[in-house]
């Protein structure tokens, strides 16, 4: 009868561990049927579920593999594993499984705690975890504190209790602990993201273009405040996004090239759409600001699509009107949905990254939609958010690793 065995191996890593251990398995004609290895700090855990002829194999097997885990400076354990056991944990694999994510300056150990609190209180079992981020440097060594990245990507199965009551404790907790906690399906899609649409305003850029605009033109109270109360959904945007065009009647259009020269990106977005780009994926502007600026980021980012309100100017003066259709939340839905069949891209494979409520409705319909330092309304309404760090956490949303940046 044939047996089945957990072999667990422990002890400093280096290099022909693997290929030793299994070689003394090879020998004994043993079935893997489960492998995963883990090094921390040049501490080896690697474990095998195997498939053996039966219990003297199983016997002569365990020797062998002890005689060379002893050789090699390592601790070996071996847990026989019932075939209902087995069987159970089999059919578990097919349940539903989820990636969380967790964003932060520097992960402590309360931040973990709370997290595997929470996501065991939902009956969601910790498959495995990995640090995302680089290493982290002494801390002589380290970058400033309001630069730094930490990151840890759970593999998490199961189904939530209460999907809703988990995500209200995700977005209570990130509050509480000033991190960012991302809850997403682990499926192709996740892994096969190739657009990825940003808002210009408070989301490239750390300004609101318009509201640079009425400074020059003597008018910025009044178009600030017009704003914030959009971009807090109180107002309709494009009845305040008109209004606003119209205080800036008059002023000398050569001010645009001085303020999109002065223009700062917002954290991490040139990391991010250098990687974007040499990872091949598809970028867009779509944006209620305007056409002058972002042009102005396409040719300095690389991005492919810009979309977003044309000034009306005559005789060097703007003249307080937009030409063509307002780009409102509406219009930025639509634009996703045509470069992404443009594309040949599923709206799964979409990425919208915005700000205000007139991006609620891309954030909606694309398959990842990340509300980025955003006003509360937003943050509340779309699927996952980045308060913490700067655009480039983005992509640890999409599971890659800072090692992995090298091609950048």
């Amino acid at each position: 009868m044939r047996e089945i065995l957990l072999v667990s191996i422990s002890g400093p890593d280096r290099a022909g561990i693997s290929a030793s251990l299994t070689a003394a398995l090879a020998a004994h004609q043993v079935n893997i049927l489960d492998v995963s290895q883990a090094v921390i700090h040049d501490q080896l855990t690697l474990g095998l579920v195997i498939e053996t002829g039966g219990e003297n194999d199983s016997a002569l097997l365990m020797r062998a593999v002890l005689f060379e885990a002893h050789a090699l400076g390592l601790h070996a354990r071996f847990t026989p594993i019932s075939a209902d056991s087995y069987h159970q944990w089999v059919s578990g694999h097919g349940k539903s499984r989820h990636i969380v994510t967790l964003l932060a300056r520097k992960v402590t150990a309360e931040h973990l705690a709370a997290l595997t609190r929470l996501i065991a209180d939902q009956g969601l079992n910790i498959d495995g975890l990995q640090r995302l981020s680089g290493r982290v440097a002494l801390e002589n060594e380290s970058t400033p504190p309001d630069q730094a990245k930490a990151c840890v990507e759970f593999s998490v199965r199961g189904e939530a209790l209460d999907p809703h009551a988990m995500r209200a404790e995700f977005l209570r907790l990130a509050g509480e602990l000033g991190v960012d906690i991302a809850f997403q399906k682990d499926n192709a899609f996740r892994r096969n993201r190739r657009l990825v649409c940003f808002d210009m305003d408070s989301t490239l850029i750390e300004h609101e273009v318009i509201d640079e605009l009425a400074k020059a033109a003597g008018v910025g109270e009044q178009v600030a405040a017009i704003t914030e109360r959009a971009m807090l959904g109180e107002l309709d945007f494009t009845q305040s996004f008109q209004a606003r065009v119209a205080l800036l009647k008059g002023l000398d259009a050569r001010v645009l090239e001085s303020i999109a020269q002065s223009l700062k990106l917002t954290e991490g977005a040139e990391h991010l759409m250098r990687t974007l780009k040499a990872l091949g994926y598809k970028t867009a502007i779509l944006s209620g600001g305007f056409t002058y600026f972002g042009e102005y980021l396409q040719n300095k980012l690389g991005i492919d699509y810009v979309f977003a309100n044309s000034l009306e100017i005559e005789d060097g003066k703007v003249t307080g009107r937009v030409v063509g259709r307002v780009v409102d939340g509406n219009r930025k839905a639509e634009l996703l949905r045509e470069i992404a069949q443009k594309e040949g891209v599923n709206l799964e494979q979409v990425i919208a990254v915005g700000d205000g409520a007139n991006d609620l409705p891309m954030l909606s319909i694309a398959g990842l939609g990340i509300a980025f330092r955003a006003k509360p309304l937003v943050k509340a309404n779309a699927k996952q958010s980045i308060s913490t760090l700067g655009l480039d956490g983005i992509l640890y949303l999409l599971g890659v690793r800072d090692r992995d940046l090298e091609i950048t």
